[in-house]
């Protein structure tokens, strides 16, 4: 009897647990079987394994084999066991020498040719391997996505030839490092293709609350008439953002390799902008499915998650949002596993005043909508829902005068991205998360305000009958404003611009 133990990793969320694939020769009639909860792909790797051996010069033994895949109770999908298997099957054949094996993990799809296939989810793999300190085999296809794991020992292989020889020393793989030098970080690289804020004429308030949204990571709501710039001015957010850390792009990369989302060297630290259509499912938005799959909001995952038409989705839809934006993560259960996926995204959406679309427009006498109509379009929109939402902006219309003029450009994200970046690193030194993080013990100690600014907050309360938690966002964004004043306290004149920006909606009614 024969035994051979083989390293590997499955794929739960974002998380890859350690998988051991034992393989067994015993007596019998020639069959192989797989066991340990394996889906279809997992069972016809058998088929696959097979041809890869004796299309690469192997032989495959002529005896019972039994693979079983440890923990027996953790469902296995996909395609990535394939390499694992065989080089098991070798090993405990006596074709290879089973002690080289023990220094790695392997993972690969192989074809009926024994050529490795790049595998999906290759990234919370290298990551997992690296803090258990083991080097890590993956398909060539796969070797740019692994390098973006500094300091770790991870190859890159193109057939099961090569990693046997690698392993018998004859030729040395290629580290997935020798790729490092196509990743960049440089500011300028990450934000070469973004559209710049200059584009952007007039919209001084709606460029002022985009700039504050940045610096401390808060939601955003942009009302106004069609064609007054909202979908412009939203899709520059992420020019403005602060540059991400290693740690968050890793997090934000790791999901997207799960997805299957390209990963570009060179762009893979830049924030992501998901524009989901309003006709999308609650599925599509936060993620599920029998075999559970992030949605848009863990894919907008450190980036920006922007809702046009806000009051066009399905309410169900955008009440499956109120926890998310809460907690940073989301939990997909389903009967036989569950899945818990990233969701710190930072939500910015747009709206039209009325189902016209004109009303308040000064410029346009247009609307006809009654006040019901209104007040039946605007409740779509829950109210719990828009208390998350820390900044609420008017985007007007511009005379035409306005934009036709050759006024000079408007600031450049450059410029804006700076001061942001600036604010941004005054709230790490002294809490070590933005301000649409602090938590209530942290707001307690960082957002003091004076008698009558104290007494300024309550008579708005009063007055806009704020909750308790508009009351804490209110506060938060009166910190981020005073930090791009580069002021230790929160001044009146900050509390009063945040108090300004929840007031929108409430005025129209």
């Amino acid at each position: 009897m024969s035994l051979a133990i083989v390293q590997s990793r499955a794929q739960v969320g974002i998380h890859a647990p350690a998988v051991s694939v034992e393989v067994n020769l015993a007596g019998g009639l020639p069959k192989m079987s797989i066991v340990g909860l394996p889906e279809t792909v997992v069972k016809e790797s058998k088929d696959r394994v097979r041809a890869a051996l004796q299309n690469s010069g192997f032989e495959v033994p002529a005896r019972r084999i039994t693979v079983s895949l440890a923990p027996a109770d953790l469902p296995k999908d996909g395609g990535r066991f394939d390499l694992a298997i065989a080089l098991g099957i070798l090993a405990a054949s006596r074709q290879i020498n089973a002690e080289t094996l023990n220094h790695y993990e392997f993972l690969g799809e192989l074809s009926l040719s024994g050529d490795l296939r790049a595998t999906g989810g290759i990234l919370p793999a290298v990551l997992a391997a690296a803090k258990c300190d083991h080097a890590l085999i993956v398909p060539a296809a796969d070797a740019a996505e692994a390098a973006l794991v500094t300091g770790h020992e991870s190859y890159a292989a193109a057939s099961l030839l090569q990693v046997c020889a690698h392993l018998h020393q004859h030729e040395q793989l290629p580290h997935c490092h020798e790729l490092e030098a196509a990743i960049t970080d440089s500011a300028a690289m990450v934000t070469a293709e973004i559209a710049d804020l200059a584009d952007v004429r007039g919209q001084h308030q709606a460029r002022r609350a985009l700039e504050i949204a940045a610096a401390g990571g808060h939601n955003l709501l942009l009302v106004g008439p069609p064609g007054t710039g909202k979908t412009m001015l939203a899709s520059r957010l992420p020019g403005i953002m602060p540059e991400l850390s290693d740690e968050q792009a890793l997090e934000a990369a790791a999901v997207a390799s799960i997805s299957g989302q390209p990963l570009h060297p060179k762009h893979w630290k830049q924030r992501r902008f998901r524009h989901p259509h309003h006709t999308c499912s609650g599925v599509a938005l936060v993620g599920g499915g029998s075999h559970p799959r992030p949605g848009e909001i863990s894919l907008a995952h450190h980036g920006v998650l922007f809702l046009d038409e806000l009051p066009e989705f399905d309410r169900r839809v955008l009440e499956v949002l109120r926890e998310p934006l809460e907690s940073g993560s989301i939990t997909i259960s389903r009967a036989a596993r569950q899945a818990e996926f990233p969701a710190r995204f930072q939500l910015i959406a747009a709206m039209n005043p009325c189902p016209c679309g004109y009303a308040g427009d000064a410029m346009s006498t247009r609307c006809r909508c009654t006040g019901e109509q209104i007040a039946r379009y605007r409740s779509r929109i829950s109210g719990p829902l828009l208390d998350r939402i820390d900044i609420q902006i008017e985007v007007p219309r511009l005379a035409h005068r306005e934009l036709h003029q050759q006024a000079p450009a408007g600031e450049p994200s450059a410029a804006v991205r700076q001061r942001v970046q600036d604010a941004y690193q005054r709230q790490l030194q002294r809490q070590s998360c933005s301000n649409a993080q602090l938590s209530s013990a942290a707001m307690r100690e960082h957002c003091i305000l004076t008698a009558p600014d104290q007494q300024l907050l309550e008579r708005a309360a009063d007055k806009l009958q704020l909750s308790a938690r508009a009351w804490q966002r209110i506060l938060r964004v009166a910190r981020t404003i005073a930090d791009l004043d580069a002021s230790d306290g929160i001044g009146t004149r900050h509390l009063s611009e945040a108090i300004n920006y929840r007031r929108i909606l409430r005025q129209h009614h």
